[in-house]
């Protein structure tokens, strides 16, 4: 069996809500779910959801091969863009192309690719996460509560930028998520919007009343520093990791100290999140997958390395045409039994037809100019 081709899809995954964080917000989101499969000689076919990024650049290494050589083709995508090297967008195209070998290896062994990476236990724990600093305060609970109604009694508030605000709205989570549980876990996500002494200072009040669990890329991602400081002024965890491109970028990390939780981006794919696992676990860090949705198949890894924590969990349906061999059940996700990463796709249910995406400049893919910079009272920048 050899890799002859590959081709590319696109479909939308409606949210029914809005979605956004502190750096900006979608209504009624809309978002482009990019799906590529690999094809072989023998009719076998691959599928990957992640990104389109660089696929043209990156297929000629694995063109050819048989694709049970996951790991080494790996390692040969990170080679076929040396001189421009791998770190950003780029690395979502590897991503993308890796989750399809990986689904090419297991259908080709007739086996879950949980089962043949080694997992035990079908069962994945996760965590709810609304992306819902644009929700008022009667969606936000319908949001979580929905949460709850799938056994989930953690959840994660997008917030930074209004300390009474993300008071108030952690304890409406934790209304929500109250039902199966007389203390659910708490977390907050600043998307990288303090600084340092800020981050000290609004976690500091957020801990006066919560036990929070940990709070999430509360500085810029490269910060390794920062990071580890902010660890020793607070009680919470301190976790981010999920836009860093490559394993080489935790290096500084891991040799400051840091962070407490390790994350990794589902985007970035099967072989990036297994290879980060095995060097955090050599730290002592657990970790945790940062946006299941938008890459399914590496739910699977999580059930077969040691330090799992957690996953997020950011919607309880799938996008159109596409259908997943997982269930949302027991506060995680339960892993299913067909063959490769459980993925499929009915192309004559994909809807292609546009709407609105991450790209929206007032979204929270687009980093205002003053992120980081504002003088924040009230909520508004003075």
């Amino acid at each position: 069996m050899v890799i002859t081709g590959y081709r590319k899809l696109s479909t939308q995954f409606r949210w029914q809500r809005a979605i956004g964080d502190a750096n900006g917000s979608i209504a009624d989101a809309v978002t482009e779910i990019p799906i590529v499969i690999l094809q072989t000689d023998d009719g076998l076919e691959g599928i990957g959801i992640g990104s389109h990024a660089d696929l043209d650049r990156l297929f000629p290494a694995i063109e050819g091969e048989d694709p049970r050589g996951v790991s080494a083709l790996f390692d040969r995508m990170l080679a076929q863009v040396f001189k421009s090297g791998h770190a950003g967008a780029t690395y979502g195209g590897i991503g993308a192309l890796d989750a399809a070998l990986w689904d090419l290896k297991a259908k080709a062994a007739g086996e879950p690719l949980w089962r043949l990476l080694g997992g035990r236990d079908r069962f994945v724990p996760g965590y709810a996460s609304g992306l819902d600093i644009a929700l008022d305060d009667e969606q936000l609970y319908a949001c979580y509560a929905s949460f709850a109604e799938r056994g989930y009694v953690a959840g994660k508030l997008k917030g930074g930028r209004d300390l009474e605000a993300d008071l108030r709205r952690l304890g409406i989570v934790a209304d929500a998520l109250s039902g199966g549980s007389r203390r659910p876990g708490l977390m907050i996500d600043a998307n990288e919007s303090w600084q340092l002494k800020q981050a000290v200072r609004h976690v500091s009040a957020l801990e006066q009343h919560y036990d929070l669990l940990w709070v999430e890329e509360p500085l810029r991602r490269w910060d390794a520093d920062g990071h580890a400081r902010l660890s020793a002024a607070v009680r919470a965890a301190v976790a981010t990791g999920e836009n860093l491109t490559g394993i080489d970028q935790f290096r500084p990390f891991f040799a400051a100290g840091a962070p407490d939780i390790v994350q990794a981006g589902a985007v970035w794919g099967v072989t990036h999140l297994h290879r980060l696992a095995l060097a955090a676990d050599l730290h002592d860090r657990p970790i945790s997958i940062v946006g299941h949705n938008a890459n399914p198949a590496v739910a699977h890894v999580a059930a077969a390395i040691p330090n799992h924590l957690t996953t997020e969990v950011q919607a309880l349906h799938t996008a159109a045409g596409i259908e997943v061999d997982q269930e949302f059940a027991d506060g995680g996700i339960v892993l299913g039994d067909q063959p490769g990463n459980g993925i499929s796709v009915d192309e004559t249910l994909i809807i292609s037809d546009g709407g609105g995406g991450w790209a929206d400049p007032a979204g929270p893919h687009r980093r205002p100019e003053r992120a980081g910079l504002r003088l924040l009272l009230d909520g508004a920048e003075r």
